[in-house]
C-alpha cells in the first residue's frame, strides 16, 4: 500500500488558478484585444489641492515617458498612453500574467481653473506627478479689513 501525503495549500493554488481562469475567460472581450495578452487597464492616481496648485501622481511603472500623453481642455485633465508588452518575449511561456498590458486612460475634471501655460510635468522612479498652477483668479485672496473709531 502506498501513502500520498496530502498538502493542502496545493489545493488552494489550484482553487486560485482556476478562479484566474474564470476571470480571464470572462473578461475577454469587454476591452482591448485578449489574443496578444493586452487589454484596456486604469493606474493608480492621487489628487491633492495646496493653496497654489493642483497636483496629480499616477503610478506608471515600466512606461516609458514618451508614450504618455499629457493635456488640459476644457478644465478636463487627460491622461492616455500605453503599456507595451515585450515583443521578445513569447507569451505562450508566461506562466502568470498580473501586470496590466495595453492602452491607458484617465481623466479628471479640474475643480478650479488652472494656468495652462505653467503646467509641469515630471516622471520619476515610475510615477507620473502633474503639477497644476491655479490660476490668479481661482487662487484665494486675503482681503484687509479696515477698521474705523466708531
Amino acid at each position: 500500500m502506498n501513502f500520498v501525503r496530502w498538502t493542502p495549500f496545493s489545493e488552494v493554488g489550484l482553487l486560485q488558478n482556476q478562479m484566474n481562469r474564470l476571470f480571464d475567460t470572462a473578461l475577454q472581450g469587454w476591452s482591448g484585444d485578449s489574443t496578444n495578452g493586452t487589454t484596456a487597464w486604469i493606474p493608480a492616481a492621487d489628487v491633492y489641492e495646496s493653496e497654489n496648485e493642483l497636483l496629480v501622481t499616477l503610478d506608471l511603472p515600466g512606461i516609458d515617458p514618451k508614450m504618455v500623453d499629457v493635456r488640459v481642455e476644457n478644465n478636463v485633465l487627460t491622461i492616455r498612453g500605453e503599456r507595451k508588452l515585450d515583443e521578445k518575449q513569447n507569451t505562450e511561456n508566461f506562466h502568470r500574467v498580473e501586470r496590466s498590458y495595453g492602452p491607458f486612460g484617465r481623466a479628471f475634471t479640474l475643480s478650479t481653473a488652472v494656468d495652462a501655460e505653467k503646467i509641469r510635468a515630471a516622471y520619476k522612479a515610475g510615477v507620473l506627478s502633474i503639477a497644476l498652477p491655479k490660476a490668479e483668479t481661482a487662487k484665494p485672496k486675503r482681503i484687509q479689513i479696515s477698521a474705523t473709531a466708531g
